[in-house]
């Protein structure tokens, strides 16, 4: 991942980069993007949610600016948030934050990343791996792999094998 030259955060936070970037003590931090599976699992995971938005008291939101610290911004792939206006700029502690990773990414960079949400008062975290089809989340103290991705204390969850076989059924017809 490509950083730039030290920038004010008030720089950051009054430009628009296209693709986003993020904002890391002082630097611009290019994310890898994600090919299909990343993309189609973001998808998913935003009709799912979109879909108990009423039911779980959530909104739903892709790579929105999410002030993680005085001089962190990140852009998670999937962020829950309560009900309610919203700033620009997501600087509370969101109900769920999710990465999923990209090919060039790695496990110890994002649960590093994830720690960042955790910080900051994030409810859950979770990390999706779509090439080895695996998927963790933070439950109290440690990370752990799961079958069925759980928020703490609410009833927000998904189970894995949906989104695998979500993928699996679109490979399928594609010739």
């Amino acid at each position: 991942m490509a950083t730039s030259p030290h920038l004010s955060i008030a720089e950051y936070l009054n430009t628009d980069y296209d693709p986003d970037l993020e904002y890391v003590d002082g630097h611009l931090v290019e994310r890898n993007v994600g090919k299909w599976e990343h993309a189609r699992l973001q998808a998913l995971l935003t009709i799912w949610f979109g879909q108990h938005e009423g039911q779980w008291n959530v909104q739903t939101a892709t790579d929105i600016r999410t002030r993680v610290a005085w001089m962190r911004v990140r852009l998670p792939d999937v962020l829950l948030v309560g009900l309610g206006a919203q700033p620009p700029i997501i600087d509370e502690p969101p109900v769920l934050a999710v990465e999923i990773l990209s090919e060039r990414d790695t496990l110890v960079a994002t649960k590093k990343k994830c720690d960042e949400y955790i910080a900051m008062g994030a409810k859950g975290v979770w990390i999706i791996n779509p090439l080895n089809r695996t998927a963790w989340h933070w439950h109290g103290s440690q990370w752990t792999e799961a079958s069925r991705l759980e928020v703490p204390q609410t009833p927000i969850y998904v189970e894995v094998q949906y989104l695998w076989d979500r993928l699996d059924q679109v490979k399928s017809v594609q010739p």
